[in-house]
């Protein structure tokens, strides 16, 4: 088990909070907490993939012109 360190607890707004101490920063702007028994385990949340960011954008309606396509040209081996 890593150091311990105790912290305190307050208010921001209606949420409480904790600050995190420098030896515990987490990198990235995100993180994942969930709650086993009586612990809060907050993590580092995995960067978010290409498709995932993809699937997140919405559907472009307009249409596009065609696009005359010439066969390729033979070639010889």
């Amino acid at each position: 088990m890593t150091e311990a360190r105790h912290v305190r607890l307050f208010k921001n707004g209606r949420n409480q909070a904790v600050r995190i101490p420098r030896e515990f920063e987490l990198p990235g702007a995100d993180a994942i907490m969930r709650r086993e028994g009586d612990r809060l385990i907050i993590e580092p949340a995995a960067p978010r993939s290409l498709l995932s960011v993809l699937a997140g954008l919405e559907r472009i309606e307009e249409s596009f012109p065609a696009i005359d396509d010439a066969p390729p040209n033979p070639v010889d081996f």
